[in-house]
Parts: C-alpha cells; sequence; structure tokens
C-alpha cells in the first residue's frame, strides 16, 4: 500500500513549522484516518511524539504546540499524543500505519 499524508501542501508546511518552533528534536508520525485515505475536509490530523530515547515529552512543550494549533487558519482539529503515555497495544497500531511527518534530526 503506498502511504500518502492526505493533508494539502499549505497547511502541511504551517504544521512542520510549528512543529519546529515548538517540538524540536522530536520524531512526529501521523497516522489514522488521513494515512488510510478514509479521511475527508473535516477530519482531524492525529499526530504521535516520540521524543528524543522515547522519553516522556514535557507537557509544557505539547500544550504550546497544541495552544499554537488551535490559534492557526488550519480549519480541522490536530490531536497530539506523547508516544511515551500511550499504552503497548496503541504503539502496534500507530506502527501498522503511519507516515514521519518529522524525524527529529
Amino acid at each position: 500500500m503506498n502511504k500518502q499524508l492526505h493533508l494539502s501542501e499549505k497547511h502541511r508546511r504551517l504544521i512542520e513549522t510549528q512543529l519546529g518552533k515548538y517540538l524540536p528534536d522530536m520524531e512526529v508520525w501521523a497516522y489514522g484516518s488521513r494515512v488510510t485515505g478514509r479521511s475527508h475536509d473535516g477530519s482531524d490530523l492525529d499526530l504521535v511524539i516520540r521524543g528524543p530515547g522515547l522519553k516522556e515529552v514535557p507537557i509544557e512543550q505539547l500544550a504550546k504546540f497544541q495552544e499554537a494549533m488551535r490559534g492557526s487558519t488550519i480549519p480541522f482539529l490536530i490531536e497530539t499524543r506523547d508516544w511515551a503515555r500511550l499504552p503497548e497495544g496503541f504503539h502496534r497500531e500507530i506502527e501498522h500505519s503511519h507516515l514521519v511527518l518529522t524525524n527529529g534530526a
């Protein structure tokens, strides 16, 4: 299956800019309907943040990124989760169908 992120280039650039500002050096994966192809224009974007060493991402950093996204012109919800705070079963689901948005480098 050829996975593709169903997201406009304009919105992707805006999200990547804010990720670089608030969550630098973090690997970020997109998953869910915008990766599987089952999305529509109003579908949310599911992101999981993978901190260095897969350690927990500081809540303050997540909150600042989420606040920036809520205040943006993006017309859909962006759900952001911390990999280290998710159950192992959810890890397997995400690993099965995801795209790397930023690689943390």
